[in-house]
């Protein structure tokens, strides 16, 4: 039923693009966005742009690996002037209409292709510790990989755009520096964690970037994508490498059900132990609401670093964050700084 659909929308595609649309001097630049990351870096470049359109086709808590384009994405899609997805077959049901959309002529840009070309990509891993033979998506948890997709990107808007192209290629320039203090902020705060418990245990495979910028050992109950569900077996294997490890704090993600976490959670107690759910979820898949310090990317890294200390901080690990640097545009709310362990 599914690639049923999907044919049908991909017919749309064409009927739309044989329809074609007649591009005026005044018209403005129409950028779709796929993902709220993508989103959120379109506008931050096109910043003090004139005449400039976004559209975002995923919101807050959307799952970009399950999401299905509909038929106001791909005509959304045909009229724009370029497309930015994120890459690495994350929006996966979005495979065939790339393809489509690249054979008539029009602009797609996939923010993970400067980071696998510069060879910063990873493969998926198991709890043993295999490599697979699979690209991991989730480039974007490491603020470094962020900057080059951003870099890359400020010069193909200035080649669509040359007229505004000092604009963009400033923008990015701007925000580089942003990202490298996020960095250096992030880098500091999950180092106060003692190296033999730094453990993230979360729901699905998103946070191995994450952990290799930080120094810290990722465990997840389902793989890569969300469209392989986890089993009884999976959910045996968290709980016995929670058990091994001693880890006392596990994760839920904002875009995905707790029912997999819960399930771990009631099986390590039925085995006489302890864990905790964190304080709050954390961002994986796609960042928070709009307007709020979640809902930009650099609000998602760092209410992630956040969220994970205090959550240790909650278990009885004694941490010390570092004061937010002075350097970065965005401030966290107070609300965020202060947490209440016995909350429920």
């Amino acid at each position: 039923m599914i690639q049923k659909r999907l044919l049908l929308l991909i017919s749309a595609l064409a009927l739309f693009i044989a329809g074609g649309v007649s591009a005026q001097d005044d018209d403005p630049l129409y950028i779709v966005a796929t993902t709220t990351q993508a989103f959120d870096i379109a506008n931050i470049l096109t910043e003090g742009v004139e005449n400039v359109e976004i559209t975002g086709l995923m919101g807050a808590g959307v799952d970009p690996h399950l999401y299905q384009p509909t038929e106001s994405d791909i005509a959304a899609m045909n009229q724009a002037d370029i497309v930015i997805y994120s890459g690495l077959h994350l929006e996966g049901q979005f495979d065939a209409v790339f393809e489509a959309l690249g054979e008539q002529g029009t602009s797609i840009f996939a923010l993970g292709i400067p980071v696998k070309d510069a060879g910063f990509i990873i493969g998926g891993f198991d709890l043993s510790e295999e490599l697979t033979n699979v690209d991991d998506p989730h480039f974007w948890f490491d603020p470094r990989n962020w900057e080059l997709s951003i870099i890359t990107l400020a010069d193909e808007l200035a080649e669509l755009d040359p007229d505004n192209a000092d604009i963009y290629l400033a923008n990015a320039e701007a925000y580089s520096e942003q990202l490298f203090a996020l960095f250096d902020w992030a880098d500091e705060a999950m180092e106060t964690i003692p190296a033999q418990q730094r453990y993230l245990v979360t729901s699905h495979d998103a946070f191995q970037y994450f952990g290799a910028a930080f120094g810290w050992r990722m465990v997840a109950i389902q793989g890569l994508s969300t469209e392989d569900e986890a089993g009884v077996g999976d959910i045996q294997e968290t709980v016995d490498f929670i058990i091994d490890n001693e880890i006392p704090v596990i994760f839920i993600e904002s875009s995905l059900p707790p029912d997999t976490v819960e399930a771990v959670v009631a099986a390590v107690e039925d085995a006489g132990g302890e864990l905790r759910v964190g304080v709050r979820e954390l961002y994986s898949d796609a960042m928070g609401e709009p307007g709020t310090f979640g809902g930009t990317y650099i609000g998602m890294i760092a209410e992630n670093v956040y969220t994970i200390l205090q959550s240790y901080q909650c278990a009885g690990v004694e941490i010390s964050i570092p004061e937010w640097s002075a350097d970065l545009d965005i401030t966290p709310p107070e609300e965020l700084l202060n947490v209440d362990c016995n909350a429920e």
